[in-house]
């Protein structure tokens, strides 16, 4: 299983062609996740993994707090789920899984 794991994070190598694109996309996207004031606990990697793996690609508005502690929640999800982030603005960032099974979302070469 060790191959799945290098074959996402080598999949994850995004042109800044495909992140404009999916910043694009994501424009328009509502927050799925909304972090509450315990921020990025172990139920909300694992609700944020299932919204990914269907999905692809999702916003997740921030819990308050000071910079630093919304770029440790940043990496707490990232890394929990091997998602990229796309783009973060104030209290919300986007973030990218590619669905190896079933890709959804057609990134431009």
């Amino acid at each position: 299983m060790s191959n799945d794991s290098e074959l996402s994070t080598y999949d994850m190598a995004l042109s800044s062609s495909q992140i404009r694109y999916l910043r694009s996309l994501a424009h328009d996207l509502s927050p799925v996740i909304l972090l509450g004031n315990k921020g990025a606990s172990d139920a909300v990697v694992k609700e944020l993994g299932l919204a990914l793996s269907q999905h692809e690609l999702v916003k997740v508005k921030l819990s308050g707090g000071d910079k630093q502690e919304r770029q440790a929640q940043i990496e707490t999800l990232t890394s929990g789920t091997e998602a990229e982030t796309i783009h973060t603005i104030g209290h919300v960032v986007v973030l990218f899984r590619r669905n190896i099974d079933e890709p959804k979302i057609a990134l431009p070469r």
